[in-house]
């Protein structure tokens, strides 16, 4: 179940909830063992090991868990930046990079338990299932963070924007769990976001290739893909280099917008990766303003949408 951006919705008749910054993901606990799989549905269970951790945190019980997978950077939040290096998908890990890069599953909906569907109840009845089923309140592996019931959306919203966090996620507490995108749930955000394809980039000039700017597009109500903007920061040189060895094997020599920028240098590639953008507004003409990236988002490039204009 997915929330629909919006502003902080008015009433009280919702729970609120921190958006923390990482990989959305459901974590399956059966007899056979435990599989954690992508929003699309792509089994990561290689790729983020320690988390068959969960299993002991919840007695050992059946169960499918919605929540969001992290790493938790210095500072003790959690840093889609620092979760990027246990990418790409199905790649076992090193036991160094568990070690320095550690994970942790923060689960927030539970759709079954020992075997009954509790899709069906209300929010709040299914956070208390969650709660229940948890044989202590954190493990290294899985926490059931907090939600407020008593505390109003837009005020929450300006508690994370003091405390630079990323914004919150608004539930009705009678709504069911319902796949794809409800406005049921409502995801504010301090800055906007994004998931754009990544349709070209420029590279440095430094030895064995970085990218110094990516190309970013959407979908428009036409179906075509149009260019937005170009996003020059948010990447560490790490991340500047390895998205230089993804994009460097799929360069094409067309370009596959509606809108191609003549900008010397530019290098084309096939819309296959989805990059998550922050924006401070998304202009009638079309480009973003202060575009910054966040991370390569496990969505298909048919799936971007241009934003709305301010």
């Amino acid at each position: 179940m997915l929330a629909t951006l919006g502003r902080p919705p008015a009433g009280d008749d919702f729970a609120v909830e921190v958006k923390y910054d990482g990989q959305r993901g459901l974590v399956v606990v059966d007899d056979d063992g435990l599989a954690v799989f992508t929003r699309n549905g792509a089994d990561v269970s290689r790729t983020f090991p320690e988390l068959a951790g969960v299993r002991a945190a919840i007695g050992g019980r059946r169960a499918i868990l919605d929540g969001e997978i992290v790493a938790v950077g210095s500072d003790g939040r959690p840093s889609f930046t620092r979760l990027q290096r246990r990418w790409p998908q199905q790649r076992r890990p090193s036991a160094e990079l568990i070690r320095e890069v550690p994970t942790r599953f923060l689960a927030f909906d539970a759709l079954a338990v020992d075997g009954v569907d509790i899709t069906g109840e209300p929010y709040g009845r299914r956070r208390e299932i969650l709660s229940e089923i948890m044989v202590v309140d954190s493990s290294p592996t899985m926490t059931v963070p907090r939600h407020w019931v008593d505390v109003s959306p837009a005020d929450m919203l300006d508690v994370c924007a003091a405390n630079a966090m990323e914004g919150i996620v608004a539930k009705r507490l009678d709504s069911p769990y319902r796949p794809g995108r409800s406005a049921l749930w409502v995801k504010s955000m301090v800055r906007a976001t994004a998931e754009l394809a990544i349709v070209g980039h420029i590279a440095t000039r430094a030895a064995g290739g970085s990218v110094a700017t990516l190309l970013v597009a959407g979908h428009d109500e036409a179906g075509d893909l149009r260019l937005v903007g170009q996003v020059g920061t948010g990447m560490s040189q790490r991340e500047r280099r390895r998205l230089f060895e993804l994009l460097n094997p799929i360069e094409i020599n067309e370009s596959p917008v509606r809108n191609p920028l003549t900008e010397p240098g530019v290098r084309w590639v096939e819309p296959r990766y989805v990059g998550e953008i922050a924006y401070r507004e998304y202009t009638p003409g079309r480009l973003l303003r202060h575009p910054s990236y966040k991370g390569l988002r496990d969505v298909t490039a048919a799936d971007t949408r241009v934003p709305t204009p301010a």
